[in-house]
């Protein structure tokens, strides 16, 4: 017992690479999003090299998921080839930060994103208190086969933008919530008086199908990346999670008003990977239960320095932190940031950086199923 490992070991499953890293090409930021249908699409950051400054343009596949009863594997998916999405830039600007999300009544994709003046970093702009970060995004009403042009949201329709040193949405994947409201995770620099610049998380929420935006309030903890999920507790009322990156533990929180503002839960309970890494969270229902979605899971990797074995973790209480299980780790070795889909009857997709020297070589997809997490816990 005492040398059993901290990580709970998962069958090895199929992976499947979708955007590779070569000469004068390197695919980060992954992005992935479940349209209900068996319809599914991927995004990742096109650039030059591993420098976050030398993105070029925002990539994508579309994914058909195959569902194969009595065969195995028993869910597969086709994907299209590797397409750039054009609409998805600004000129003198780079694109960054993919993060989709999808408004079921009206079948519209939004994909949302940053363009950053050319040759600006982020730190630059934190260290001259300069905004060149513009909030962006495309939409397409035929599940991203062709999109519409750019809409960039100004100081005066988001008044709070002029708080801000710099920003990004995501990465990864926003939400629709049971009661129609659309959900875009962002954290943001915000100007500190006397004290250095820190980056705080909140929400840009629509209750109108996407037609107007508003910003919640900001987390009172310091927080970066992050991605949210809608839970319900047992009395049947909604909760917005949100999951954050920091420094050296994830920042949790929830919110009860559909994240307008948030409430942070205990501190220094899950780890985050040296100076920090993003995580994705998703929900899902109870299998006994599902008419609604009760559970998490979060992916991240799991050492406590380095970005390498990635894993997913179940949690059946998400208010209470205490209760999520050990990591089953989905993928060995090099392993930086993810995104999670549910793609219904208990089946997850994973978009991962991965790679056998550097997890910046590829961007692959892993497919599992509740029940592959499920025994790895029992083991």
């Amino acid at each position: 017992m005492g040398n059993k490992p901290s990580y709970l070991r998962t069958p090895e499953l199929s992976k499947e690479t979708l955007f590779t890293s070569g000469k004068g090409v390197v695919y980060r930021i992954p992005a992935l999003i479940y349209l209900g249908d068996d319809k599914i699409l991927a995004f990742a950051e096109h650039r030059k090299t591993t420098d976050d400054a030398s993105t070029v343009a925002l990539d994508m596949r579309t994914g058909k998921v195959n569902r194969n009863k009595g065969t195995s594997p028993a869910v597969t998916i086709e994907w299209s080839d590797v397409k750039e999405v054009t609409k998805a830039h600004l000129h003198g600007c780079r694109p960054m930060n993919p993060c989709p999300v999808y408004e079921k009544k009206n079948k519209t994709l939004f994909l949302f994103f940053i363009c950053v003046k050319d040759g600006i970093t982020e730190q630059w702009q934190i260290e001259h208190h300069k905004n060149e970060t513009h909030l962006c995004y495309i939409k397409s009403n035929d599940d991203g086969q062709t999109w519409s042009e750019v809409t960039v949201f100004t100081e005066n329709e988001l008044d709070e933008i002029k708080q801000w040193d710099t920003m990004a949405v995501g990465p990864g994947h926003g939400i629709q919530m049971e009661s129609g409201r659309l959900i875009v995770p962002l954290y943001a620099f915000y100007r500190e008086k006397s004290q250095p610049d820190s980056p705080f998380s909140l929400c840009l929420y629509s209750d109108d199908q996407g037609d107007t935006w508003t910003l919640g309030k900001k987390l009172k903890m310091k927080s970066n990346e992050c991605e949210m999920a809608e839970v319900f507790n047992d009395k049947g009322k909604s909760r917005i999670y949100c999951n954050a990156r920091n420094a050296k533990y994830r920042v949790e929180a929830v919110s009860k008003n559909g994240g307008e503002e948030f409430s942070c839960l205990n501190k220094k309970i899950l780890n985050d990977t040296g100076k920090g890494c993003q995580g994705s969270v998703v929900s899902f229902p109870d299998p006994s239960q599902p008419a609604r979605n009760k559970w998490l899971l979060f992916s991240h990797p799991t050492d406590l320095s380095q970005r390498v074995d990635l894993g997913v973790y179940l949690n059946k209480s998400p208010q209470d932190p205490t209760q999520r299980s050990k990591p089953s780790i989905i993928n060995y070795g090099p392993s930086g940031y993810s995104d999670l889909a549910y793609i219904d009857d208990g089946w997850f997709v994973c978009l991962m950086e991965c790679g056998k020297h550097a997890y910046t070589e590829q961007i692959a997809c892993r497919v599992f199923s509740y029940n592959d997490v499920e025994r790895a816990i029992a083991e």
